[in-house]
């Protein structure tokens, strides 16, 4: 051993004795004071248990989904008023000439709230009473990777954790045999751009809370298969030997990390029985499978959608889908169409299929991109939209949120957010409210600072999206 560490280690067994503890007595000194501990960030009661993300990887164009502006189509064609744009951040359009491009498509009023939908999206109208829509997100960082990295850690900094991590953190998963914090993908629209799993990632939090990746098609895990004979007896007595061997080490070197692989290997383990199982959906009645379209093993935002209940039905904390696609700087008409053929139906049968289990109640779903599009055209004969974070849409369902709801306002062209403003960082303090955390005590002690999801600006959650 380390002659360093096994000063420690003696140092560390000379003091427990000279302070009359016995192991099991700091153990439960360490319970006692985690237990005091939790009511500084936990609130008396959740409304929610666990969150499925479902993120439209690319940016969706909130004047083609929810945000209707009959000025835009007033103006379309013209020159877009500098009023709204000068001194404002552009990404592909800075620099060109900008004009007005109105919708490109009809919305309706929907539900009791008379919730504006677009024509792109029929099956999301069936169910306006059944979402709250937030018309006035906004973001900070207009690229897709740090747009992404901003949406799921609160900074543009790589290597922080993700919502998913902080969530699995601080509840823990109800899964005994799944892990806390599921990530799956699908593809399908123009220019899918790629999702980093640092996106998933646990940053500086014990990495046994960072999201796992399960694979749409083939194997849903990598290596969760026995190889050719090996039994599951054989796999236990490997797993049990090296876990054994772990322990004994780690009573030397005090490493939380193997404590994550020891946790590693044995929820491995685990995944080897009930993940196969739960990821073929062939044994689906019919009807189910109808009503997402979905076809067992294709690997489709369907499926993922049908998998994202069953995993919610498991106890898995959070579920985050990617569909990429959705970034459409050219072709708008044609991938907007091919994006909401793709997710729309499916996304509307998870929302029926929670509400028909009595899951939508304690299960909060969110639904948007990591920014919206610009008013402004972008293009070489092929209409499209450029990157915009100044106002965009999302909605969440569920979870104790309201339903039929709408919440915010942009500008009469969609350009800005003039009213009731929803920064990312209140979007999260929201989210963990509804989990029952209180987001501002809610911290962990890193490099000599407490981090936490929110940032350190003055986020707050937004009650009037709270049943």
């Amino acid at each position: 051993m380390n002659p360093s560490l096994l000063a420690n280690a003696i140092n560390r067994r000379a003091f427990l004795a000279g302070s009359g503890l016995c192991l099991g007595s700091a153990a439960l000194n360490s319970l006692f004071a985690r237990d005091v501990a939790k009511p500084n960030f936990l609130l008396p009661k959740a409304k929610a248990k666990r969150v499925i993300f479902l993120c439209m990887a690319g940016g969706p164009s909130h004047l083609e989904t929810f945000d209707y502006k009959p000025k835009l189509d007033e103006l379309h064609g013209q020159p877009m008023p500098e009023s709204f744009t000068k001194g404002q951040p552009i990404a592909q359009l800075q620099g060109k000439e900008l004009k007005v491009q109105g919708h490109l498509t009809k919305f309706k009023k929907y539900g009791q709230g008379e919730q504006y939908v677009s024509d792109y999206l029929p099956w999301t109208a069936k169910m306006a009473d059944d979402i709250s829509i937030v018309r006035s997100m906004v973001t900070e960082q207009i690229n897709h990777d740090p747009a992404h990295t901003f949406m799921n850690t609160g900074t543009a900094i790589s290597g922080r954790p993700s919502m998913g991590a902080w969530v699995n953190y601080g509840l823990g998963s109800e899964a005994e045999d799944l892990p806390g914090f599921v990530v799956m993908t699908s593809v399908g629209g123009r220019n899918p751009q790629p999702i980093a799993s640092r996106q998933w990632s646990a940053g500086f939090l014990p990495s046994k809370f960072q999201g796992v990746e399960f694979n749409s098609t083939g194997d849903p895990v990598h290596y969760v298969r026995n190889p050719k004979g090996v039994s599951a007896s054989h796999q236990k007595k490997l797993v049990d030997a090296i876990t054994a061997l772990d322990r004994h080490r780690n009573q030397a070197i005090n490493d939380p990390e193997t404590d994550t692989r020891i946790a590693a290997y044995e929820m491995a383990f685990k995944m080897q029985s009930s993940v196969p199982d739960l990821m073929d959906t062939s044994g689906e009645p019919q009807h189910i499978l109808d009503m997402y379209g979905a076809v067992p093993g294709d690997g489709s935002y369907a499926s993922n959608c049908l998998l994202a209940r069953k995993l919610a039905e498991k106890g898995v904390r959070f579920i985050h889908l990617y569909h990429r696609g959705w970034d459409h700087h050219g072709g708008l008409e044609k991938y907007m169409g091919q994006c909401c053929q793709l997710t729309d139906k499916p996304t509307w049968a998870l929302i029926q299929d929670l509400k028909q289990r009595g899951m939508l109640d304690d299960t909060l779903v969110v639904w948007g991109g990591e920014f919206g599009r610009t008013p402004m055209y972008q293009g070489k004969g092929e209409i499209g939209r450029d990157h915009h974070i100044k106002g965009f849409s999302m909605w969440m369902a569920g979870g104790g949120t309201k339903r039929g709801f709408g919440y915010g306002e942009t500008d009469e062209l969609g350009y800005h957010a003039i009213k009731d403003k929803v920064h990312v960082h209140d979007m999260h303090a929201t989210m963990l409210h509804l989990l029952g955390i209180k987001h501002e005590f809610f911290t962990v002690k890193h490099q000599g600072l407490d981090w936490k999801l929110t940032g350190v600006d003055h986020s707050h959650v937004i009650k009037d999206l709270i049943a």
